[in-house]
């Protein structure tokens, strides 16, 4: 994060699109030589370290299409915004195989918010939106053994007695038994039922230890993160970087709301990060990754 924050803002740009380009190579691989685990095959390993391509590749995504918008790559709008549509029907296809609903939803309402932004036609996003469900319904039909966990998922979110959904509602039982003042630091049971609450249900575990009180604040700093990245950029005249920072500034809180709609029973479960708090090395490396840019940019480009 130190390291990006203080690289030239120039070169930061210059290297966004061949870092990406090796980071999706890299995610292509995981279908074919990637690691299984409990199911889902989105993790690679490199010697002895084993890490989750996906994780890196979306603040390199988010600038990249804020390159392709702001920069004008194309001079046809329409057309640019359908390119960057390509590219992340590409990274969703891949994710889909995987499969990883969660990454999926997040790519896809950050990419929205951030062509939001950029001023695209109203007409256009509701006919994208229109043939993206088109096509869902046909890759459902095609080939409907690659999609049964979403169905699963969203079957045990509105009704728990048809499938297991055990996990989540511990993680509600956590919320509850914590209270707001929380059982106390390591009293709580939940990171001991449940296999992956120190990732998935990190925050759920911070309320049953130490109350929903500190839950709030945790989610308050995230999006205190927010509105001061928005109160820097409101006024900015350069494109790009508004761009590229409402992208990350999205990516940042759709992740955090993702993360806590599950905890709460309030979303299917995805297997999503909180960033900066959930244990693992690509989250953290990701999360890295995108505050260095955020301070990059935040520090010279749009003062520039």
């Amino acid at each position: 994060m130190i390291f990006i924050s203080a690289l030239n803002t120039d070169l930061v740009n210059k290297s966004l699109l061949p870092i990406f380009l090796i980071f999706f190579v890299i995610l292509m691989l995981v279908p074919f030589v990637g690691v299984e685990i409990k199911g889902a095959k989105r993790w690679l390993n490199f010697f002895s370290l084993r890490f989750q391509p996906i994780e890196f590749i979306k603040p390199f995504f988010v600038l990249i299409v804020a390159q392709i918008i702001g920069l004008k790559w194309i001079r046809n709008m329409n057309l640019s915004y359908f390119i960057s549509f390509i590219l992340l029907s590409a990274i969703v296809l891949l994710l889909i195989l995987q499969p990883d609903l969660g990454q999926s939803i997040l790519l896809i309402c950050t990419w929205i918010s951030l062509i939001f932004v950029s001023g695209v036609n109203i007409l256009f996003l509701f006919l994208l939106f229109i043939f993206v469900i088109f096509l869902f319904l046909i890759l459902l039909y095609l080939a409907p053994e690659k999609f049964s966990y979403i169905i699963t998922r969203i079957t045990s979110f509105f009704d728990p007695t048809k499938t297991d959904n055990s996990q989540s509602q511990k993680a509600i039982e956590a919320i509850k038994q914590g209270g707001l003042k929380g059982e106390g630091m390591g009293e709580g049971i939940l990171k001991e039922s449940v296999p992956e609450a120190h990732t998935d249900y990190i925050i759920a575990v911070i309320s049953e230890e130490f109350g929903s009180i500190v839950s709030i604040f945790v989610i308050s700093i995230f999006l205190f993160i927010t509105f001061r990245i928005v109160k820097k950029i409101i006024n900015s005249s350069n494109n790009l970087y508004k761009l590229s920072l409402c992208g990350l500034s999205s990516l940042l809180v759709f992740q955090t709301f993702i993360h806590v709609g599950v905890n709460a029973n309030l979303l299917p479960t995805t297997g999503m990060t909180l960033p900066f708090l959930s244990y693992g090395g690509s989250s953290l490396l990701s999360s890295g990754v995108l505050a260095g840019v955020i301070l990059n940019y935040t520090s010279l480009g749009v003062k520039n």
